[in-house]
């Protein structure tokens, strides 16, 4: 059987962005393998996308009849290494940047990851107020307001919380709340749940590629190139002037014009989307 190797460092997001490329090779017939981040490379095992996980390159890169680097060079020297540049040209979606450079835009992949969904969250909506960084990040209060609008409403918001946002368990221990310490666990459970709102991050692009209602706040990055994959991701965006700015920090951070959404609006869109489905 033919093997391959794809390298991608990066968060959560990265990674899943990669899932597509390791599927597309795994119906080809290779045996993927894949280095990265070892917990989120635990969801691609988890669902048949890759056989193997590495937590750095393996020593036997003789035995990869393909290499593939998500990477700005070629740092293993080797000549049948592909190198795709992680970040996409300006205005195209990273995914199809990935595809395209790999001659794969035509190759059938999984939209919706394949997990299988665990019921306790059936009831629930599901808030994220983080990300990987504090710049791609609405206000608390934001997020605090989404919460007591829907529960007034008669849904049962629910706060998850990765890693970064531990210190946010005492801030909001009035609040139902949800640490993930477990991934593959977390997206089941999400799988299940009613919908999903968030900043543009990790957590955001696992719900739009589990196929559930996703609503993701853009602000300082570009949602034509970074929005989660996903039928059911709805966006909002002010398309400002300055925007996108990431990594940049903003001109006016007091403001943060960018992320200043009204809570009643996103409330109603979300109503309105969860009733039609």
């Amino acid at each position: 059987m033919k093997k391959v190797l794809i390298y991608r460092r990066g968060g959560l997001g990265d990674t899943l962005l990669t899932f597509p490329i390791a599927d597309i090779f795994k119906r080809k017939g290779y045996e993927v393998h894949f280095s990265g981040n070892i917990d989120y490379l635990s969801l691609g095992k988890e669902v048949g996308f890759i056989d193997r996980i590495y937590s750095d390159i393996p020593t036997n890169l003789r035995d990869f009849n393909e290499i593939i680097l998500f990477a700005k060079e070629n740092f293993l020297n080797l000549p049948r290494v592909k190198v795709v540049n992680p970040f996409p040209p300006k205005g195209k979606h990273v995914l199809i940047h990935y595809l395209e450079s790999l001659n794969f835009a035509s190759e059938t992949f999984e939209r919706s990851l394949p997990i299988k969904p665990l019921s306790r969250w059936r009831e629930n909506f599901i808030i994220h107020p983080g990300s990987g960084s504090k710049k791609k990040n609405a206000p608390l209060e934001f997020f605090k307001t989404i919460y007591q609008i829907l529960q007034a409403q008669g849904l049962k918001p629910l706060f998850v919380l990765g890693e970064a946002e531990r210190y946010l368990q005492k801030v909001l221990k009035n609040f139902n709340t949800y640490l993930v310490e477990d991934l593959v666990l977390f997206a089941r459970l999400l799988k299940g749940s009613k919908g999903f709102l968030g900043n543009d991050s990790g957590f955001s692009h696992l719900a739009g590629y589990l196929g559930v209602p996703t609503f993701v706040l853009f602000g300082p990055t570009n949602p034509l190139e970074w929005k989660p994959m996903g039928n059911q991701v709805r966006v909002f965006y002010k398309n400002l002037e300055c925007s996108p700015c990431f990594p940049s920090d903003c001109f006016n951070p007091l403001q943060k014009v960018c992320l200043n959404f009204c809570p009643s609006k996103v409330v109603k869109s979300i109503k309105k989307t969860l009733e039609m489905i």
